[in-house]
């Protein structure tokens, strides 16, 4: 099996591993490990698609549905030439 060492523990954070692995009647290290052995046992879950998060946040609510406005011609695109039918120039 392979070791690890972790580096800049933070007291807080050593204090409260000790906590939790008395609660449990563990040492530091095995209470690391069933923390970590609990962290990685879910897998990778896919990226978060940013619509069905909104979409599932607000479906308790009921939902909205909101009408889509109709689509109107483009507008011709602005013209960046300095003589554009200006006489003046």
């Amino acid at each position: 099996m392979a070791g690890i060492t972790i580096r800049n523990l933070g007291d807080e954070t050593k204090r409260r591993l000790r906590l939790r692995a008395a609660r449990h009647n563990r040492s530091m290290e095995e209470e690391a490990r069933s923390i970590l052995r609990a962290a990685l046992a879910g897998g990778q879950s896919p990226p978060a698609d940013l619509a069905r998060s909104i979409q599932s946040r607000f479906s308790a609510l009921g939902g909205v549905y909101l009408e889509t406005p109709p689509r109107e011609p483009m507008r011709e695109p602005p013209r960046f030439d300095l003589n554009h039918g200006d006489d003046t120039a």
